[in-house]
C-alpha cells in the first residue's frame, strides 16, 4: 500500500514546471499543485518564479495574473490489474519582464 502511494505522489507530479507560452518579454508558466497543500504552497511554485526571474535575466518582473489552469487526467496502473485515476491539477502564471 505505501508502495502505491509513493508511485502515485511521483507520477502525479512527474511533468514540474514548464513555459506553455513564451515570447520576448515574458511568458506563462504552469506547474502542478495538490488540493490539499495549495498552489502558493507548492514546492514547484519556487522553480517557477525561478524560471521566470531566469527569463528577464538582469530586468524585474511583473505577475500580470495568476490561476488554476487546465489539468489533466491520466490513468497509470502501478500495480498489474489495478488502475488509479490521476487528476493533475497546474497552477498558471502570466508575467511581463519590466
Amino acid at each position: 500500500m505505501v508502495a502505491a502511494i509513493g508511485v502515485f505522489t511521483l507520477v502525479g507530479c512527474a511533468d514540474g514546471v514548464k513555459f506553455v507560452q513564451e515570447h520576448e518579454n515574458g511568458g506563462v508558466v504552469v506547474y502542478p499543485f495538490r488540493a490539499d497543500q495549495g498552489s502558493l504552497l507548492s514546492s514547484f511554485r519556487q522553480e517557477a518564479l525561478a524560471l521566470m526571474q531566469e527569463k528577464c535575466g538582469t530586468r524585474s518582473y511583473t505577475i500580470v495574473r495568476e490561476g488554476e489552469a487546465q489539468g489533466r487526467t491520466r490513468v497509470v496502473s502501478p500495480i498489474e490489474g489495478q488502475v488509479d485515476v490521476i487528476q493533475e491539477r497546474r497552477w498558471g502564471i502570466q508575467f511581463q519582464c519590466e
